[in-house]
């Protein structure tokens, strides 16, 4: 039995660090069959029904004022009787029609209770200062970490007051307004999240996530502010949600698989990208997503996959399907000379691989002339495009399809059509 689970545990280790090379092709019906199955949303519910009610801690009976002053204390003492709390379920309220401001804070687990609720009714909001951030070397605002069956809901607003940062915007150590490190069997839902100092939503380290229902806003003009991050993370679902931002509506990066996102309206914004992958000549790996039922509107791209040259891994198995763009620049775009720094990227001999990439059913009107754009790596070329019943069309004039280095099948009605290599 010993050896038995040594070998196990070899295997498992091998197929998260060289996915690349273990894990079978697989196309994306296997992944994510046409079949309804019942969520693990609903086996939760089920799960957790047969319980007692949870215990209902309220914030503001530690002290949470609601006055403009700074509530983080009594927030962290709550959430601490909240997630020790030896009744099965808590729940952790953040009462409905009062504004607390919050400090950078970090919710902990693991927990004692067995599942744990923050019911955020309120408004939080962020100092608008950046020192208050800056002096503690803290680069997220509301953190949850290391929870198992975390519910995080409510109807609530996180506003991240990001005006200061936007004003001195710097793309390193992006900060983030609400973010979720290391949960598994994470539900988020029916929150309003806006004007985020950079990113809005971030995952990583994660399982099982269910987002769903989420309106993030921020300005069209304001810099790096994606609205949903997700990276190191798998069985990922984002469903139902209205984004609105200055940056990537949606973005997949390294070490994320199985990601579902459907249903989304992103604009305005920079689409939905996966990516970017292999900066710094890095090791990234993307499989098994698929992009479903959007709609983009405004946006300066629509479905992206972007990498940098000279980075290693690949991008594979992945979906996009039954999108509607309205008048989007580089609606259809995968850019494997990705480069987006102030001095020149060079040649160089290797590339993040991207294959097995599918595209069915996508149409509405371009703002670019290059509707469908392939640039992809003379080192490692894109292989195994499919289009399928695309119909790209341009505002007021005529589409077209660009590719170089690429392996492009066309199937059904496509427009505007692929016809040779540039």
């Amino acid at each position: 039995m010993g050896l038995e689970r040594l070998l196990l545990a070899s295997i498992v280790v091998a197929m998260w660090i060289f996915p690349c090379m273990l894990l079978p092709l697989a196309n994306s019906e296997e992944v994510f069959p046409e079949a309804d199955a019942p969520t693990a949303e609903i086996s939760d519910e089920l799960w957790l029904r047969s319980w007692p009610p949870p215990r209902v801690v309220n914030v503001d009976d530690y002290g949470a004022g609601a006055d403009g002053c700074d509530d983080s204390e009594a927030f962290l003492a709550a959430w601490r009787d909240a997630c020790n709390s030896s009744d099965y379920r808590s729940m952790f309220l953040v009462p409905e029609g009062k504004t607390y401001l919050l400090m950078p804070v970090s919710f902990q687990g693991p927990c004692r209770a067995i599942s744990i609720t923050a019911m955020i009714k309120g408004t939080l909001e962020a100092p608008s200062n950046r020192s208050a951030w800056l002096d503690r070397n803290l680069q997220e605002w509301v953190t949850f970490e290391g929870i198992d069956r975390l519910h995080v809901l409510g109807g609530g607003t996180l506003n991240g007051n990001g005006q200061e940062w936007w004003i001195n915007s710097c793309k390193l150590n992006k900060s983030m307004a609400l973010y979720f490190r290391r949960c598994t069997h994470l539900v988020v839902e029916d929150l309003e999240v806006r004007d985020s100092m950079q990113m809005h939503v971030a995952i990583a380290y994660s399982w099982n996530v269910l987002m769903s229902r989420l309106f993030i806003t921020a300005p069209g003009w304001s810099p790096n502010t994606d609205g949903i991050h997700v990276s190191n993370s798998k069985e990922v679902s984002i469903s139902e949600c209205t984004i609105s931002t200055g940056d990537d509506c949606v973005s997949i990066v390294t070490g994320s698989m199985f990601v579902r996102v459907t249903g989304i309206f992103c604009g305005p914004g920079h689409g939905i990208s996966i990516g970017s992958l292999g900066a710094n000549n890095s090791w990234a790996y993307v499989s098994d997503v698929l992009v479903e039922k959007a709609t983009l509107m405004g946006t300066t791209n629509g479905v992206r996959i972007k990498t940098w040259q000279g980075g290693h891994g690949c991008a594979e198995r992945i979906t996009f399907q039954d999108i509607s763009m309205n008048n989007v620049t580089n609606p259809v775009i995968i850019d494997q000379n990705y480069c987006d720094s102030s001095r020149l990227c060079h040649d160089q001999g290797s590339a993040v691989a991207v294959r097995n990439i599918r595209y069915r059913n996508i149409h509405g009107t371009s703002a670019s002339k290059v509707a469908v754009n392939f640039i992809c790596s003379g080192a490692v070329r894109c292989d195994g495009i499919l289009m399928q019943d695309i119909y790209l069309v341009g505002e007021g004039r005529y589409a077209t399809c660009s590719y170089t280095n690429a392996t492009v099948v066309q199937l059904g009605y496509t427009f505007p059509f692929c016809s040779a290599e540039m």
